[in-house]
């Protein structure tokens, strides 16, 4: 059950940000310009960069959303995913993705972390300045955004279809308010109309 009183049946971010829509807006915006608008990082490695900072911050709901949303735009490469979790540097990906993910670790654990070793090392691989800003950023945003999802205790569905479907309308739509305004009628045709369900 969450700390405050939400609306009820929207899971993760949804509930909070239909609670408090001056702020959804914002941090929507934020998303859609981090995550899906144009960019020199495909949506796909951006989403993973997101993924694998909310992994490390154990936020089930914005790994699992982001995870799907990353996998749908990488070809429905699931596997891949997991793979990023579990040991990006043994992953399919490319050096410069790689580069890019250790600096979102040390964001993670904190900004003081990365090192001008890290930076170099995207450098290296390929990385412009504005990949590396983004790169912090997006992993900044997500520790806000995991922290907002947990610190308000809000709950997450264990159902993966649920996240397959969200990641399908974020990765072509991308980050949009919800169409409808009856939340649980949201959360309970999401199988049979994926439009009405956005992370």
């Amino acid at each position: 059950m969450a700390h405050i009183d939400l609306p009820a049946g929207l899971p993760g971010i949804r509930g909070p940000m239909t609670f408090s829509p001056e702020t959804a807006g914002p941090m929507r915006d934020l998303a859609q310009t981090l995550l899906h608008d144009p960019h020199t990082l495909t949506s796909g490695e951006r989403e993973l960069i997101g993924t694998y900072v909310s992994f490390l911050n154990d936020c089930y709901y914005c790994q699992s959303c982001h995870g799907s949303t990353a996998a749908c735009h990488l070809g429905n490469n699931e596997e891949l995913v997991a793979q990023v979790k579990r040991d990006f540097e043994q992953a399919a990906i490319s050096e410069k993705l790689k580069a890019l993910l250790n600096i979102a670790g040390k964001v993670q654990r904190g900004g003081k972390y990365v090192t001008p070793a890290d930076v170099e090392r995207a450098r290296q691989q390929g990385a412009t300045d504005k990949e590396i800003h983004d790169t912090v950023l997006i992993a900044a945003a997500f520790c806000m955004f995991n922290r907002y999802v947990d610190g308000l205790g809000t709950w997450a569905p264990q159902d993966p279809e649920l996240y397959r479907e969200i990641g399908k309308r974020v990765s072509q739509h991308g980050y949009q308010p919800l169409r409808s305004q009856e939340p649980l009628q949201a959360l309970e045709k999401y199988r049979s109309d994926p439009q009405t369900v956005v992370g």
